[in-house]
């Protein structure tokens, strides 16, 4: 593996790290969204990551016996979450309430988010990390011809 694969490697994860952050902070703000645009409740949203340049098995495996392989991390898609139910509440003050006097509010759960918004940052800081790492080698590559 060369010396800069190594950083793209590492950029390319703190990129998709940092893009799902943004998609998380997206999600917290629209906790209480009840009407949107396209005419319903918010939806929450989900960041799915692929392997950068996906290789056959077959490439990977004759590849890997003379090199490290690794092409990094991509944003593969951006789905909405139409597993989760929306939460109901019942207040017929709201103008956004059915004809039974219930609200329909996004199916964001907070607390899921900031557990999601922990593990990305820890996935940044992980990557961050390989990156200080790959560098410090390099710098100390450098300097062993001296």
């Amino acid at each position: 593996m060369g010396l800069f694969q190594s950083f793209n490697i590492s950029a390319s994860g703190m990129t998709a790290e940092r893009f799902r952050t943004d998609i998380i902070a997206e999600n917290i703000a629209n906790v209480n969204t009840t009407t949107t645009e396209s005419g319903g409740p918010y939806r929450r949203k989900i960041v799915t990551f692929q392997e950068k340049e996906v290789t056959s098995f077959s490439k990977m495996y004759t590849a890997s016996k003379n090199q490290a392989v690794g092409n990094g991390v991509r944003v593969a898609k951006v789905t909405e979450d139409y597993e989760t139910d929306f939460v109901m509440e019942y207040d017929p003050a709201n103008p956004d309430a059915d004809e039974n006097g219930y609200v329909h509010y996004p199916n964001v759960n907070t607390v899921t988010e900031m557990t999601n918004l922990i593990d990305a940052t820890r996935a940044y800081e992980a990557n961050a990390t390989a990156f200080e790492a790959s560098k410090s080698m390099a710098m100390t590559g450098l300097t062993i011809g001296k």
